[in-house]
């Protein structure tokens, strides 16, 4: 059985400099983050581990460090600003990318442009973008397009972990719509995603037949990953973790491919792997006897 790694996978810029500032060891159970820092259990569980506390948004009242930290996702000036006027200190760890994309929604809504966001309603990058706005659309398929009659100047952002093929799609829908008559895109995509998803195609394109995704079962940039393997008739699976993995999955496969999300570490990619290869020298003593 042979197994190839994605040549772009794992944890991007982004999520690496907000797990670095919250481990800083001045933080050391002196700080709370609002939410999850990022989508990874294994670098939740090393957080709590080091004494941050982590805790939802609907928590906050129950904070009892000085310091709290916005976790990569971002979050709206509003949340920020309650946060320090009850008087904590706010460290921000929102992704740069994520800071683009906000900026950029509040741009296009000052050159009188609808905003319309093209993403998951219920995820915390969206909530925080949709915060800051006086008025938008989130889109995430087809059916949500019937909330743009009567706008005829529509300007379009994207979740940063969407799928490009996905938005293209729904930005030519948009365009298409009667009345309107003046449509913006702006790409805000983050690259570390589109390389992550651009390695998914040259694995696709060395004919894997059985694809491995690592990263939380939380993680919307994951599961896009494993979309676009099983889009083009492959199987693939979703884990978090090397224990997740069924020796069921690899009877009879010929080419493994593993990739993972952004928020994923190295070292869970290196046990993956590891417990895979175990898997397939295992088959080949069942299949030979030895």
């Amino acid at each position: 059985m042979r197994i190839t790694l994605a040549q772009a996978m794992g944890t991007c810029f982004g999520v690496q400099d907000a797990i670095d500032m919250a481990l800083d060891p001045e933080f050391r159970d002196r700080l709370t983050v609002v939410g999850q820092l990022v989508h990874n259990p294994q670098t939740m569980e090393r957080l709590k581990a080091n004494g941050v506390r982590i805790i939802e948004r609907d928590q906050i009242a129950t904070i009892t460090t000085k310091a709290v930290m916005i976790t990569a996702h971002g979050a709206s000036d509003s949340t920020k600003q309650d946060l320090e006027a009850q008087g904590y200190t706010v460290y921000d760890a929102t992704c740069p990318l994520v800071i683009r994309l906000h900026k950029l929604a509040r741009f296009l809504q000052r050159q009188g442009y609808f905003p319309v966001i093209v993403g998951e309603a219920s995820h915390v990058e969206v909530r925080g973008v949709v915060g800051n706005l006086s008025d938008s659309l989130v889109v995430n398929d087809e059916e949500d397009l019937s909330g743009l009659v009567g706008h005829s100047r529509i300007g379009i952002v994207s979740q940063t972990t969407n799928r490009l093929e996905k938005v293209q799609r729904i930005v030519a829908k948009i365009r298409a719509l009667p009345g309107v008559e003046d449509v913006r895109f702006i790409d805000t995509i983050c690259e570390p995603v589109k390389e992550r998803q651009r390695a998914i195609h040259d694995l696709l394109a060395q004919d894997i037949d059985l694809g491995i995704v690592i990263g939380g079962s939380n993680s919307a940039n994951t599961r896009k990953l494993m979309e676009l393997i099983r889009d083009k008739g492959v199987e693939a699976h979703h884990i978090e973790r090397a224990e997740d993995l069924e020796a069921a999955w690899f009877a009879g496969r010929q080419h493994v491919g593993i990739t993972a999300g952004t928020s994923t570490p190295q070292d869970v990619i290196e046990s993956v792997h590891a417990a895979i290869r175990a898997l397939g020298a295992a088959q080949r003593i069942d299949q030979h006897g030895r």
